[in-house]
């Protein structure tokens, strides 16, 4: 899998943390329509972005100009300052684990109602490595860890637990597209790993295979109390469809990646989207379905957590900012 999602690539932006960070970033100004849209929103509906460390923000999160380094390193409490943005992605966890110190740091950044989506070790979701450079020798093999629950346990969900604590809004195991046996096979097998993990955190699970969403995948994620992980993608339905698909009613929490509009890819929306500052491509037809996903856990008591991409539709903060009115005035 690539690291190519047109934003911010967390892994490279942090090669030291013990490194001190003496830049200040403070907070942009709020607008006051803004601030009262954080004030109607309600508590239990948390929207941020796919990460954080963009200097196109500037003026819309962050005061001031800063590079993507001191942003990456520094600017997670300064997002975490407006009041919509009451959630964040960590990429940086899918291409390697971090041990419960750094994610502790993350945790530690931010407000007690703030969340976290956490992507697990990508070991623990390919069948097999691709055949791409950064594998090494690994390139083209079958994955002995996949779907490994003891791997997964001991060096993906053990440190989430002691470094997120109840910040670590739910653990996300991303598969990529890939050949998974077919969706009964898969079903067996994602609920086997799900059920023999450490039972405590919110577990949710992302495709890419359309056709793996089904009856067999619904009862796996029911069966072990996991989420379906809805994502606004081109190579999958309406997320309204996959929540009829995946069975979601009844789930613990609804979680959702707005990732990328209709046609695009993330190399071409990063290059006509950039610096990330405005809404180039707005796309009303997702923002529907997925404020209709946010009103009914509201109304259904649950949790709803939304991490949006710059490439969804140009820019994150001001994708949430029009999400969080669709929201509100279905609400009122």
């Amino acid at each position: 899998m690539s690291r190519r999602k047109g934003s911010t690539d967390q892994l490279a932006l942090f090669p030291g943390l013990d490194e001190p960070e003496r830049e200040a970033v403070a907070p942009a100004p709020v607008p006051a329509e803004v601030a009262a849209l954080g004030r109607e929103l309600p508590s239990e509906v948390r929207l941020g972005g796919s990460t954080w460390s963009f200097p196109g923000w500037r003026g819309l999160v962050y005061d001031g100009r800063h590079s993507e380094s001191v942003l990456a390193h520094a600017g997670l409490a300064a997002y975490a300052q407006h009041p919509l943005l009451r959630a964040v992605g960590l990429d940086r966890t899918h291409y390697a684990p971090l041990p419960a110190r750094d994610l502790a740091r993350y945790a530690d950044a931010v407000p007690a109602g703030f969340r976290f989506l956490v992507k697990a070790h990508e070991a623990c979701t390919l069948a097999r490595y691709p055949d791409r450079p950064r594998y090494g020798a690994q390139r083209g093999q079958e994955n002995p860890l996949f779907l490994d629950p003891l791997y997964a346990a001991e060096q993906v969900v053990a440190p989430f637990v002691a470094g997120m604590g109840e910040k670590g809004g739910a653990l996300l195991f991303q598969f990529a597209p890939q050949d998974l046996g077919g969706a009964e096979r898969f079903a067996a097998a994602l609920g086997a790993f799900l059920t023999a993990l450490p039972r405590g955190p919110l577990y949710a699970v992302e495709l890419r295979n359309r056709e793996l969403i089904g009856s067999a995948y619904a009862a796996a994620l029911a069966a072990a109390g996991a989420c379906h992980c809805h994502n606004v993608h081109p190579r999958l339905p309406d997320v309204r469809a996959q929540a009829r698909l995946a069975g979601t009613a009844g789930a613990p929490a609804t979680i959702i990646r707005w990732l990328l509009g209709p046609g695009m890819t993330y190399e071409t929306a990063g290059r006509l989207y950039a610096p990330f500052d405005r809404l180039v491509a707005p796309d009303s037809a997702a923002r529907r379905a997925v404020a209709d996903l946010a009103r009914d856990a509201v109304a259904a008591g649950r949790p709803f957590l939304c991490t949006i991409n710059n490439n969804a539709e140009g820019s994150a903060p001001l994708s949430i900012v029009e999400l969080a009115r669709e929201i509100v005035a279905g609400i009122s």
